[in-house]
């Protein structure tokens, strides 16, 4: 008679997911960190990585240090700021929302900030990150809830692909006004015609300082409301009489999207689909826990936009191609694919 194996103890196997985690949180950080490397050596002009190295720790204006400290070093730490805000943006809407193909550009919320942006500078004549930052914050509030009153009018169940819909079709209008608000005062964008492509060159240091605040807030409200996305992911009723404030999540979780995706906006411009694409991605690592594709959101959502920036500028060379074209070039066939899974748009 063959001895059977006694059963793996309830605490390792408890612990044996959440070390692979981990190790994969440890991986994703290691990978942003060459990121961030590859960002400040790779361009249109190579920098050898002594110089990189110099240019970061002792910048005396020798050489090419000048090229990594007044030019790749702002654009890297713009696209760090700016992939955070977009990764934890869309998780956010992906789980408040219950809906897999929420982005904050799909849904529009990125062109209502943008919009205002426009109109800010257009009609008002205002001018630097400060002066219009606010008006990126009230375009995605306004997006937000327009996308809400359409997708839930009307008799009809909503369901993602009726949300996906009403944030096309928003994002379609709010974009039509303002490209006409373009050509009606061509001049006042001669200076940001990159920036509506979602371009990270061209902005200084100071612009990444402007949004740090409102992202850092967002991410703190991302942390204060994690604990709870796994509860109201049941539904409502469920969540309720598992002692989960849905309400408050929900409000809370309204303001950290209109701070990350209007600072993001406001920063770089509209820069699509990598709030798509990440919780997706790093769900196949985390499982359906959303504390961890939270976390994941956080170094894997900036990996992507550096990515993204660094293939910018090599793939067209000695021209450049903006981040939220490459973005767009992946992000929609992963939309697509998403579209007809089977059951997606009754998720």
């Amino acid at each position: 008679m063959t001895a059977s194996a006694p059963p793996a103890p309830a605490a390792a196997t408890r612990t044996a997911p959440a070390r692979g985690r981990t190790v994969g949180l440890g991986a994703a950080c290691l990978v942003l960190a060459v990121l961030c490397v590859a960002s400040l050596a790779i361009g249109t002009q190579a920098v050898s990585l002594s110089t990189v190295w110099q240019s970061v720790t002792d910048y005396q204006n020798l050489g090419d240090q000048w090229i990594v400290h007044d030019l790749r070093l702002p654009r890297t730490v713009l696209a760090l700021l700016v992939g955070l805000a977009l990764g934890l943006s869309g998780t956010l809407i992906q789980a408040v929302g219950r809906n897999p193909l929420a982005d904050a550009e799909i849904l529009g919320i990125n062109s209502g900030a943008a919009l205002f942006v426009v109109s800010a500078i257009a009609l008002l004549g205002l001018q630097g990150i400060w002066s219009f930052i606010w008006f990126a914050f009230a375009g995605a509030l306004a997006a937000m809830a327009a996308v809400a009153l359409i997708g839930m009018s009307g008799r009809a169940v909503v369901t993602p692909v009726r949300v996906l819909l009403a944030g096309v079709a928003v994002g379609a209008v709010m974009d039509g006004i303002g490209f006409a608000i373009r050509l009606r005062h061509p001049r006042a964008f001669d200076d940001m015609r990159f920036w509506d492509a979602g371009a990270l060159d061209g902005r200084p240091l100071d612009v990444a300082l402007a949004i740090s605040p409102f992202i850092g807030v967002g991410a703190l409200l991302c942390l204060l409301v994690a604990g709870s996305l796994n509860v109201t992911s049941f539904g409502d009723d469920l969540a309720t009489s598992l002692g989960g404030n849905v309400i408050r999540t929900r409000v809370l979780s309204l303001v950290a999207v209109t701070l990350l995706a209007g600072a993001a906006t406001a920063g770089a411009g509209p820069i699509g689909f990598v709030g798509l694409m990440v919780p997706h991605a790093v769900r196949r690592v985390t499982g359906p826990d959303w504390r961890w594709i939270l976390a994941y959101a956080v170094v894997v959502a900036p990996a992507v936009l550096l990515s993204a920036d660094i293939i910018g500028r090599v793939v067209i060379a000695p021209s450049e191609l903006p981040a939220g074209i490459v973005t767009a070039f992946v992000g929609a066939p992963v939309l697509i694919w998403l579209i007809r899974r089977q059951g997606a748009d009754r998720s």
